[in-house]
């Protein structure tokens, strides 16, 4: 391989690594559409709980594969992990299109989310190990550009093939089978990418971790980082191999608590209610099945915009301001669909005025709080138990995400569009007060800072300070 330099070699390293944030996206958002056509009497004749346990079976699995994916990431590395992701990747979505009832497709997005839930929790920690402090922000939140991108394809593909093929009766297995060629890439890709040179170190390999960084970083830098890393590592070695029970040492289990706080409060947003079901709240709302499939295009559109958005705000400020801007925006947003669709009930406007409201909602949701908080994520635990703390941490999202996805058409059939809006404008306010009490700011800082302000108590007296 004839020799890149760091910059290109970086962004090489990132767009490979962030297919598996596209097939997060894909596999999440296709289920937007496919659920209007697999419903049919003719196909799998889902009533609204089936439907929720649809789409929420992968989020299960997700919970589960984000636990134990990190697990795995910790003993096998990065790479590794996202080469066996890729192969459940690819097996798990021609399951799902080929299942011939709704209990086999239940257990084929269970096993896809297995994998959902692992690159969940390994694309940003590999993005945050290759990444230099100053552009941790940027390489981190490619992961979540990459998932909004998933999300908005199956959108538009789901809006084309509805529209041109929605009398075919199986429509909905092709849109379930295209998730298989997204993995071919990652699977392909993977295998030229180097691992993590923070997992190299603690192997002990440490020719191959200089290797890494001399192409990721210039020879100065290279250098000043292996130090930072091996003086970082000394300061540990009192833990010797990492275990499930590390993560309960008090200035451990505050950065659990945190970062389990801020995974649930990206989630009880209510923003997956709109990228599971919005084909389903424009049809309530009064939009035909086509209409809505169009209309959906846009909450897709929106989503990419408002992620580049999202970067650009990340390099100019803190995790902090961002967060609690995004809690506040999505909550107004919420509030207004609730208050809207009841004044407003049977107009011609309402469909429009939501499609605008859910529009908005992305925008705050996607420019300002998921970009934050995945950020957060891979920023706060320590380098041993990176790997195993966001999985632990991710778990809580993903139970979390699968509650709001499997809850959300009952909500919806038994309490109308209105009620369901304001029982998440409700859970926005929990999740700004938390945010504004217990986030810490991590920009400017590198992973061995942080650590070292969470170790020595400092981190908990600036949270305090900012907050005040």
């Amino acid at each position: 391989m004839s020799e890149q330099s760091p910059n290109k070699y970086l962004k090489r390293v990132t767009v490979i690594s962030t297919f598996g944030g596209l097939l997060f996206g894909y596999d999440t958002g296709v289920v937007n559409g496919a659920l209007a056509f697999m419903s049919r009497p003719d196909q799998l004749n889902l009533t609204p709980f089936m439907e929720g346990l649809v789409a929420s079976g992968l989020l299960f699995g997700a919970a589960i594969g984000s636990f134990v994916g990190g697990r795995i990431a910790d003993n096998h590395g990065r790479r590794q992990m996202l080469l066996y992701l890729a192969l459940i990747f690819f097996c798990a979505a021609l399951g799902c299109s080929l299942s011939p009832t709704a209990e086999v497709l239940v257990g084929c997005r269970f096993v896809l989310g297995l994998a959902v839930g692992g690159a969940s929790v390994t694309v940003p920690a590999y993005l945050a190990e290759m990444s230099p402090s100053d552009r941790r922000g940027r390489m981190v939140t490619q992961n979540e550009l990459m998932i909004v991108t998933g999300q908005l394809c199956a959108f538009v593909l789901n809006a084309i093939m509805g529209v041109v093929f929605g009398s075919t009766a199986h429509i909905w297995r092709y849109m379930l089978a295209i998730a298989s060629l997204p993995a071919i890439v990652l699977w392909f890709g993977m295998l030229v990418m180097p691992e993590s040179p923070r997992w190299l170190v603690l192997q002990g390999r440490i020719g191959d971790a200089m290797d890494v960084l001399k192409k990721i970083r210039n020879e100065k830098q290279a250098v000043a980082e292996f130090n930072e890393i091996q003086d970082n590592l000394a300061t540990e070695k009192n833990l010797e191999k990492a275990t499930y029970s590390d993560l309960t040492t008090p200035w451990i289990r505050k950065i659990v608590f945190i970062a389990m706080g801020i995974a649930i409060c990206q989630q009880i947003s209510g923003v997956n209610s709109i990228m599971y079901y919005g084909t389903q709240i424009l049809t309530e709302a009064g939009f035909s099945t086509q209409a809505a499939l169009i209309g959906n295009v846009a909450n897709g559109v929106i989503s990419v915009t408002a992620t580049f958005f999202g970067i650009w705000m990340l390099g100019r400020h803190g995790r902090r301001p961002l967060m609690m801007t995004g809690q506040i925006g999505t909550m107004c947003c919420l509030c207004a669909i609730g208050l809207l669709s009841s004044l407003l009930a049977g107009a011609e406007v309402l469909p429009y005025i939501v499609l605008s409201l859910t529009v908005t909602f992305l925008f705050f949701q996607q420019g300002f709080l998921s970009p934050v908080t995945w950020l957060l994520l891979s920023e706060l635990f320590p380098a041993k138990l990176r790997g195993m703390g966001m999985g632990v941490t991710v778990l809580c999202l993903w139970l979390t995400n699968f509650c709001v996805g499997l809850s959300f058409p009952v909500l919806l059939s038994s309490f109308g569009l209105s009620s369901t809006f304001f029982i998440f404008a409700g859970l926005g306010l929990l999740g700004l007060l938390f945010a504004y009490r217990y986030v810490p700011e991590t920009k400017g800082r590198s992973l061995e800072q942080i650590e070292k302000d969470f170790r020595d108590g400092s981190q908990g007296e600036e949270v305090h300070a900012a907050a005040l």
